[in-house]
């Protein structure tokens, strides 16, 4: 992996084999990463107040993702989905730092490590002082979840997984009532609360915002994907 970038112009376009991306926000650092083969994304969040970290999705690349963590050690890992793409890394990651497992319990029989902390939509999890809340989004999978860092409500930061990117919500795999069922909640729950000026950190690829995003959901409605 190359460097990190820990400048002020953080973008979120991150490409596997380069460096990562980091982000300050108050009480809050983000450092986003892809890994390979899949292109997936991993975001390592530390407590700016602790040092507390939590990883979002050990997708691939346990040397990678170990690399970031550094000495500072790993406290959570969360899975955002049971998809294999996200998970590849997963049992090298908490053998070499002990963290706890969090993923959503439609989920979590399914991922190849076990979950020791079960979680639904509205729940907490911890980061140091910082707080995320769990975010169910049904569709993706059945146990799909986000999680939202909103310290600051008017300019909140939304980790969608696999069920939000740029240009429309992520695969139901041609299952209409999963379309249905994604987009519903999506509309509810993140479009229907949050402010244009979210930011999205999707499992894939470039970020985006709600506010970009918000003009063409009635035509991902239409369009059926």
């Amino acid at each position: 992996m190359g460097s990190t970038n820990n400048s002020d112009d953080y973008t979120g376009a991150v490409v596997v084999g380069g460096p990562a991306d980091v982000r300050e926000l108050p009480g809050l650092t983000i450092t986003k990463v892809a890994v390979g083969p899949m292109d997936n994304n991993a975001y390592l969040l530390r407590c700016a107040a602790t040092g507390e970290q939590l990883l979002i999705d050990a997708a691939n690349e346990a040397g990678t993702l170990l690399g970031l963590i550094g000495e500072a050690g790993l406290a959570t890992v969360v899975t955002s989905h049971r998809h294999g793409d996200h998970v590849q890394a997963l049992e090298a990651v908490v053998a070499a730092t002990g963290a706890r497992t969090v993923a959503h319990p439609a989920d979590a029989g399914a991922i190849p490590v076990p979950t020791t902390t079960l979680v639904g939509d509205g729940d907490q999890v911890t980061v140091g002082e910082a707080t995320l809340r769990v975010v169910h989004l049904v569709g993706h999978t059945p146990g799909s979840i986000a999680l939202l860092y909103d310290a600051d409500p008017t300019a909140p930061h939304l980790f969608t997984g696999d069920c939000l990117f740029p240009g429309g919500p992520g695969s139901t795999f041609g299952d209409a009532e999963a379309f249905n069922s994604l987009m519903d909640d999506l509309e509810r729950n993140v479009f229907g609360r949050l402010p244009d000026a979210t930011w999205i950190y999707p499992g894939h690829g470039k970020d985006t915002t709600l506010g970009v995003e918000r003009p063409h959901f009635a035509d991902w409605r239409a369009r059926g994907w």
